[in-house]
């Protein structure tokens, strides 16, 4: 599988330095800004590597509106990974929505998702995926999550001195790649002015910035200008949804990792002709759909991610 993803470009920036599909269950430490992976969620080793100062939690891809056989209803696997995160033992601080909140970009949809993550009683910083950027003007997202945002959504704020960025690559897609565009990627430079190398960077998006499978549109035509202004800093984080699956790269300094959809799954590249839905056999669809939880540890700025399946 490496091989082949590699062939296809997989990075542009330099030498992949560790690259794993995973099934979920992994925790990742990170100290002075290298991660590495601390063990297996459930051993000992990885429970002793959990001490943190916040967590956060990650949901992403939860398509309200889908009623494909993939999955008929995932309003009540949405409804399952909200429960697992109120069910957590660290209460998170907050929670972030990776994108494809809805399927179709509808106000209903979006109003759904809102009743069921709002059980959650944590605040939830979205950005948002082309499934919810449908309609003119994209009103029906911007009207409910853009308040405070910059262009189609996009914003930063800070959290115990780590300096959270959300970006929009989600529209304005080239060839079904994301895209940044000039006016944000100004905005991004602007934000990081002036800020301090020592300070942690999260960085949010719903289409990953790096090169995962091109010819499926698994990167961003111009997320290599983006990933070059994050190189000045020790401890980078970048958090992404739309390829439904975990998938993680380590690369300098660095972080890379893509979460799970709480809908549906995707197939991988090399074992499935083309993206799309992919429907499990019976029973197992809720080992592939799941939410990840990220903890920062105050004065070595290590994260740890931990990923967990609904069907855990």
């Amino acid at each position: 599988m490496t091989e082949d993803i590699t062939k296809q470009g997989v990075d542009r920036r330099g030498a992949l330095e560790c690259m794993a599909w995973a099934g979920g269950g992994l925790l990742w430490a990170v100290g002075g800004g290298i991660p590495k992976v601390a063990g297996f969620l459930g051993t000992q080793e990885a429970q002793a590597q959990a001490v943190k100062a916040f967590t956060f939690a990650q949901i992403s891809d939860s398509h309200l509106g889908f009623s494909k056989p993939a999955n008929p209803d995932p309003a009540k696997t949405l409804e399952e990974a909200i429960a697992k995160v109120a069910a957590a033992p660290d209460k998170p601080a907050f929670m972030i929505h990776t994108g494809d909140i809805t399927h179709l970009s509808k106000a209903s949809q979006f109003d759904d998702a809102e009743k069921i993550i709002s059980t959650s009683r944590l605040d939830v910083h979205y950005v948002p995926g082309e499934h919810d950027l449908i309609d003119e003007g994209s009103k029906a997202y911007l009207e409910r999550h853009g308040k405070n945002t910059l262009g189609r959504g996009w914003y930063a704020f800070d959290q115990e001195g780590v300096h959270f960025i959300g970006l929009v690559n989600a529209s304005n897609t080239v060839d079904g790649m994301g895209h940044l565009g000039a006016d944000q990627l100004a905005w991004l430079t602007a934000d990081l002015k002036g800020r301090s190398a020592s300070t942690p960077i999260v960085v949010f998006a719903h289409i990953p910035l790096w090169t995962v499978y091109k010819d499926w549109g698994w990167t961003t035509d111009d997320g290599v200008q983006a990933l070059e202004l994050l190189k000045g800093f020790g401890s980078v984080t970048i958090l992404n949804g739309h390829i439904h699956q975990i998938f993680q790269k380590v690369e300098g300094n660095a972080t890379f990792h893509t979460a799970r959809s709480t809908a549906f799954p995707q197939g991988a590249p090399g074992k499935v002709p083309s993206a799309g839905p992919m429907r499990m056999p019976e029973g197992k669809l809720r080992t592939a759909l799941g939410v990840a939880s990220i903890s920062v540890k105050q004065g070595v700025h290590a994260l740890a991610i931990t990923d967990t399946p609904l069907a855990s």
